[in-house]
């Protein structure tokens, strides 16, 4: 079955006279549905199988808003009590069951228009803000979340899955919903609101999604017809030992269908802006996860998964084809190539740099004493930086698990932790490669993020914290202003000193047209007085923006702000500024 709009033929679908229901289950032996309308009395309302595989029928008493089942029988008479894979609502955990449900929203606002200044503010919906401990609504966040992010300056809501999950621990990884918004937080049109409300603010919404693998708990997907319908039927390509649940077979063309149908279903149902696709890594090798032994290779006789790539392809393709606005993004972490190749590639727009992300996080994390002899490792990053197209990623991933909160993983003490925070920040902003921050970062919380609370709102009573946040609004306001800073070609990046590695020094600049902004990073423990910065144009530089000024409670409180320059050759520049650089601080001289 080749249709990548399958929600239109499989699912619920109202009529005036009663419900009509189609479920694809080629291998069992009878299906029927059960529901409210019925006492799920299996006996009532037998569906009828058609040639492809399709059990069909009407139920003349089921209406809008009553819960349902299929009972499936397959072939050697075992028997299951399964929710509807193409379910648009689902009962609220623990219970199971879908929801007949049509959509009675209209969306009144237009999705944003694309943009280069992309920043990302990643949240878990359930553990942002909580109502006495419970979760706050859709309604809730509309009214709260969306105001946030409205005033810090993201320009995007990344949500980690709302796809609906039975197990709150899994943070919506593990799904059994791929077409239904989770019911914890309230309706479908509800979620329509939120994301119509972001439109109306001018903020994007970007789906975390999950096409990598599903939840084995058994009103799923999982041996859904008595046989592995969705996931592959051998192990070795068909379970994840890592994350104990199952894979997709994307050798079949209805399971390319159905994930591309549920990819279609969210932008152009709900209008979302972008879709992050979770565990790419996970899906383009047969031996991820795996040990010696444990799998077999392609017919090529090497370790890629054929059927994966050619879905991946697909899926882009098909998203890209009618919504030229839509972004795909990659959660990717190999040196697979042309993941953002949209010829010969996989197609996705950007991939997650976590090759940035690993090699900052283990910088910052040195006491500056000994940064001078990693000054390669951090140099080594600008090699990689125009691979692909990026996303700078400081996600949930790096915030749990004993990992440490992004402020207890910086050196030194509690001044020196805060220092080091912020010019790892302002590195990320200047770096290439669009930005994203979990939530909770921006105020620099100390403890590790945790789904079944709230974040630790009550720091922002203490200047430190606040001078972070502050700090990450002025950063977005910048980013949305400077086009030195929001394109990210090769053309538009010069090294001007990466060779100061006894300072832990280093100097670039960002360049768009005529437009340039040098960076100037001190990631020691020192001051430096005087220090030559080399510069490519004679004129007058602008301090836009630093790290530790006072206002972000640095240290810094001088007011000097232009910066004009000299004569001066160093290596292949011609001029110089000459500035004062204070301990553990970025700074960005703007070209007047």
């Amino acid at each position: 079955m080749k249709n990548y709009k399958l929600y239109n033929k499989l699912g619920s679908f109202i009529q005036d006279n009663g419900v009509i229901f189609k479920v694809y289950a080629p291998n069992a032996k009878s299906v029927s549905v059960v529901g409210d309308f019925n006492s799920y009395d299996k006996s009532k309302n037998r569906l009828k199988k058609n040639k492809i595989g399709i059990w069909s029928g009407r139920v003349a008493n089921a209406k809008k808003g009553n819960s349902y089942k299929y009972f499936i029988q397959a072939k050697d008479d075992r028997e299951f009590l399964k929710a509807d894979p193409f379910a648009k609502y689902a009962e609220v955990k623990p219970n199971s069951a879908s929801i007949i449900f049509d959509s009675s929203y209209e969306f009144k606002y237009d999705n944003p228009k694309k943009q280069e200044n992309i920043s990302i503010y990643e949240v878990h919906l359930g553990s942002w803000k909580r109502n006495n401990g419970e979760y706050m609504s859709y309604k809730d966040l509309t009214r709260h979340l969306v105001k946030y992010v409205k005033r810090m300056g993201f320009t995007h809501i990344e949500l980690l899955p709302i796809t609906e999950h039975p197990f709150d621990g899994s943070w919506g990884y593990q799904d059994t919903g791929y077409f239904s918004p989770t019911s914890r937080y309230g309706s479908p049109d509800e979620f329509k609101y939120f994301i119509d409300v972001c439109h109306k603010n001018g903020i994007g919404v970007i789906l975390d999604w999950v096409p990598s693998h599903f939840a084995t708990d058994g009103h799923g997907l999982i041996a859904f017809d008595g046989e592995a319908l969705y996931e592959h039927p051998n192990p070795q390509k068909g379970y994840h030992p890592q994350w104990k649940s199952n894979i997709f077979n994307y050798d079949s063309d209805f399971v390319k269908s159905f994930l591309i149908s549920s990819a279609l279903w969210w932008i152009e149902e709900y209008k979302i802006d972008g879709i992050r696709v979770d565990g790419v890594a996970s899906m383009l090798y047969l031996d991820y996860a795996r040990e010696e032994g444990e799998w077999k290779p392609n017919e090529y006789g090497n370790n890629l998964n054929l059927g994966a790539i050619d879905f991946l392809k697909k899926l882009n393709h098909n998203v890209h084809k009618k919504n030229k606005n839509v972004i795909m993004i990659a959660e990717e972490s190999t040196t697979f190539l042309g993941v953002t190749d949209k010829k010969e590639g996989l197609g996705f727009d950007y991939k997650w740099n976590m090759g940035w992300m690993n090699d900052t996080i283990d910088y910052f994390k040195l006491d500056p004493i000994n940064r001078p002899e990693s000054q390669n490792n951090l140099n080594f990053m600008f090699s990689y930086a125009f691979d692909e197209n990026f996303v700078l990623p400081l996600s949930h991933d790096e915030v749990v698990h004993m990992k440490g909160s992004m402020i207890n993983k910086m050196s030194g003490l509690y001044d020196w932790q805060f220092a080091n925070l912020r010019s790892l920040y302002s590195f990320m902003y200047a770096f290439m490669g669009k930005k994203l921050l979990f939530m909770g970062n921006e105020i620099a919380q100390f403890n590790e993020w945790h789904y079944e609370s709230q974040l630790d709102w009550e720091v922002l009573e203490y200047p430190k914290h606040q001078g972070v946040q502050k700090m990450i609004k002025d950063l977005n306001s910048i980013y949305a202003k400077e086009k030195a800073l929001q394109y990210d070609n090769r053309d538009n990046f010069e090294w001007c000193n990466a060779d100061d590695a006894s300072r832990s020094i280093i100097v670039f600049e960002r360049v768009y047209k005529n437009e340039r902004i040098a960076i100037i990073c001190n990631f020691s423990g020192a001051s430096y007085e005087n220090y030559y910065v080399p510069v490519s144009i004679a004129g007058k530089y602008r301090l836009i923006f630093n790290s530790d000024s006072s206002k972000y409670n640095g240290t810094d409180s001088n007011r000097k702000r232009v910066f004009k320059s000299t004569p001066f050759n160093i290596g292949r520049k011609e001029h110089m500024i000459e500035v004062n650089l204070t301990p553990l601080s970025v700074r960005f001289f703007k070209l007047q």
